[in-house]
């Protein structure tokens, strides 16, 4: 089988809609490692946009995932219930920031994670509105459209999208937006959009992900808390990108010692099945009535099972810990590029391992997106796959999986390296 006849067969039977990077098809792969149709081998620094924090095909993935599959693959949990997913909400109650009484639902997707998100919102606090932040990222579906800060490509030709969603500028310094600006922005919605006693949720990513990779700051994050507290507005923390292990921490609003309202998880979860979540405080989850939460596969008990093993993996493995190492490592060797005349990086920044590197013409504060596409390219051609981002394009993220050995590791960096050096 060979790439170029697979791919003139993608196009012919699939829509342009669905964008996709690579021009070769994956056959197998094993932790941070993909081989595609012809044999040749690639580094995996995208891990499926953030989804195998765990690597692809972990052991003790595949077994559980086994041991479920000889039992039953589909119950519909609203119809017929099963342990797997109970156990899964109180290990998730468990673990998230806060020490209130906590309820977790299951889904599917991340984008469906976000729109429960909404839903509830609005059940508990009886209110409209919503505020989210350009730059963000929430999903394709319609809520999910409406609330990202990104018009192209994810929203063109697409409206009307649902109303009552307002945006504020994201506090980001390399651009010049401070937190003081983004927080001016809030109180100008407030008195020329929407009242705030209007307002039932705002939602952002503790680090934004298609966006950026831009960290909240902290104090914009803790004055976010104090303004959703004085007005009666829920704080959704969506950590679909960020959580399990990425940010050198479980999930990354313990970095800021902001408790969030609700949290919305997916990703890496499930270590590459279909699994999403909105944990939140008990009394706000029990607002929506029977019937109003659920999904004809929310909770697949394969999934859930793939989860259980994901979560003794992060633990087992002190993948938490190796996120700082390998993210300090990245790091430092983009730094002592910039140092050694690799003048188009900007910045470099990242929480544990979801790092990112910002390129700018040399002089300049223009985002240089063709830089970034030829790095990308430079990468690919010798084997290792970087995904870019960022609302100008010139962003390269890091996404390898945490269980990736020191010697794969030195290899992607030496061919990164060589990728930004060649002129």
């Amino acid at each position: 089988m060979k790439n170029s006849e697979l791919q003139r067969r993608k196009d012919a039977a699939t829509p342009r809609g669905v964008g996709v990077m690579c021009q070769f098809y994956a056959d197998r792969a094993s932790n941070a490692e993909l081989w595609d149709v012809e044999n040749r081998r690639y580094i995996d620094f995208a891990s499926g946009i953030a989804v195998l924090n765990t690597g692809h095909r972990h052991p003790k993935l595949i077994e559980a995932m086994q041991k479920q599959l000889d039992k039953f693959t589909h119950t519909a949990y609203q119809i017929v219930p099963y342990a797997s997913y109970v156990e899964l909400a109180e290990r998730i109650n468990a673990i998230t920031p806060g020490d209130h009484a906590k309820k977790t639902a299951f889904f599917s997707t991340g984008a469906e994670a976000v729109e429960n998100a909404i839903k509830i919102a609005r059940a508990a606090t009886g209110r409209p509105g919503v505020i989210a932040f350009s730059g963000g990222f929430h999903g394709r579906t319609m809520m999910g459209m409406a609330l990202t800060g990104k018009v192209v490509p994810y929203k063109v030709g697409f409206g009307p999208f649902p109303g009552e969603v307002f945006h504020a500028p994201f506090p980001i310094e390399v651009h010049g937006i401070t937190t003081q600006d983004s927080l001016n922005a809030l109180q100008a919605l407030f008195k020329s959009d929407i009242d705030p006693k209007r307002v039932a949720a705002i939602i952002l990513e503790p680090v934004q992900g298609e966006g950026g990779f831009y960290p909240a700051p902290v104090e914009f994050m803790r004055a976010l808390r104090a303004l959703c507290d004085q007005h009666g507005i829920l704080l959704i923390a969506d950590e679909v990108q960020t959580g399990f292990a990425r940010t050198g921490k479980l999930f990354a609003m313990e970095h800021y010692g902001v408790i969030p309202d609700l949290m919305t998880m997916a990703k890496s979860l499930a270590g590459g099945m279909p699994l999403s979540a909105v944990c939140g405080r008990a009394e706000i989850m029990d607002a929506p009535a029977p019937g109003g939460l659920g999904g004809t596969y929310a909770g697949n008990p394969l999934a859930v099972a793939s989860a259980h093993a994901v979560l003794d993996v992060i633990k087992e493995e002190n993948l938490i810990e190796r996120a700082n190492v390998l993210g300090q490592r990245l790091k430092d060797k983009l730094n002592e590029l910039r140092e050694v005349g690799v003048k188009e990086i900007a910045d470099v920044r990242g929480l544990g391992s979801m790092v990112a590197v910002e390129f700018m013409k040399p002089g300049t504060r223009e985002p240089d997106a063709d830089f970034t596409k030829r790095i990308q390219a430079r990468a690919m051609e010798n084997g290792l796959l970087l995904l870019t981002c960022g609302v100008h394009a010139n962003v390269i993220r890091f996404l390898f999986p945490l269980t990736i050995s020191d010697k794969l590791m030195d290899e992607a960096l030496g061919i990164l390296a060589d990728a930004l050096r060649e002129r």
